[in-house]
């Protein structure tokens, strides 16, 4: 697992994330366990590297 520290779109708190590197590729949706507001998560790896990571805030 890899372990990525970011900011909350919403509340701008430090928050980290574990994903799997064997995904290259993915989009989801997922909880800030700060604030509870929901993000689009998505990350990108290439050899086991994360090579780029956006989270989004979900306008509703």
């Amino acid at each position: 697992m890899y372990e990525h520290f970011f900011k909350c779109p919403y509340c701008w708190e430090e928050i980290s994330m574990l994903m799997d590197p064997s995904v290259r590729e993915q989009t989801y949706v997922e909880d800030c366990e700060v604030c509870c507001n929901p993000m689009e998560i998505s990350p990108r790896f290439e050899s086991n590297t994360l090579v780029s990571f956006s989270a989004n805030s979900i306008e509703q």
